[in-house]
């Protein structure tokens, strides 16, 4: 809604669900959130293998902490996708122009952080799956070893884009007509409105004093000369 506030209207109106989820920012929130569930979901079930002994490894290089770093990234993105949600589904009842702005630069600034997250987890995850040495093994859980940097680098798509739309709400600003009176006048060379009826203030119309010229004058007839 532009022309309104941060992007939405006053506070206080319905909620449609069917519009709210053709808006390109929940689309875009919902499709992160299936990202993040790829990636740890992948990288938890097939990305640790046998590699010559029993215990379980890292399918990137080995490296336990490339395996670490992406699910601990995505879990984050998962749970912060479904408060953004919550978020945008409370937001138009918000009715504080302050808090409007600090839920739209909390948007822009996390979301401008995850980009960068994704794309240290994209860059992290396909340095260390091009030094993995081919096995059997590694063959088995390549696929997921895949999809971990494939949907790491979709991610980093889907929070920018997310961060660049949180930036247009925030310019958009607030449009100060929504708080604009119908009581002043709107005209350049329009009068202050009077006072309404029945608003106490009694009309001077109503009251005249008397002429001094008659008070003087009835002053003087009834005044008598002393004599002496």
């Amino acid at each position: 809604m532009e022309g309104a506030s941060f992007g939405a209207g006053r506070a206080g109106g319905g909620f449609d669900p069917i519009e709210f989820l053709k808006q390109p920012q929940t689309i875009l929130r919902i499709l992160s959130w299936v990202f993040s569930i790829v990636v740890f979901g992948s990288i938890i079930n097939e990305g640790y293998i046998n590699i010559d002994s029993p215990q379980l490894h890292c399918i990137y290089n080995r490296n336990e902490g490339a395996c670490n770093y992406a699910i601990t990234v995505g879990l984050i993105a998962f749970f912060a996708c479904v408060f953004f949600i919550i978020l945008d589904i409370y937001f138009p009842q918000i009715s504080s122009v302050k808090d409007r702005k600090r839920a739209v630069l909390l948007d822009m600034g996390f979301s401008g952080l995850w980009s960068f997250m994704w794309f240290v987890s994209f860059c992290f995850l396909t340095n260390q799956w091009q030094n993995t040495e081919p096995r059997q093994e590694v063959y088995q859980g390549a696929d997921a070893a895949r999809a971990g940097i494939a949907f790491s680098f979709f991610s980093i798509l889907s929070w920018v884009a997310m961060a660049l739309k949180a930036l247009q709400r925030y310019k958009l600003g607030t449009d100060m007509s929504l708080f604009a009176t119908d009581q002043l006048p709107t005209g350049p060379n329009s009068g202050y409105p009077g006072y309404p009826a029945g608003s106490g203030i009694e009309n001077t119309e109503t009251y005249q004093s008397p002429p001094f010229t008659e008070n003087v004058d009835s002053d003087l007839k009834g005044y008598q000369v002393p004599s002496y």
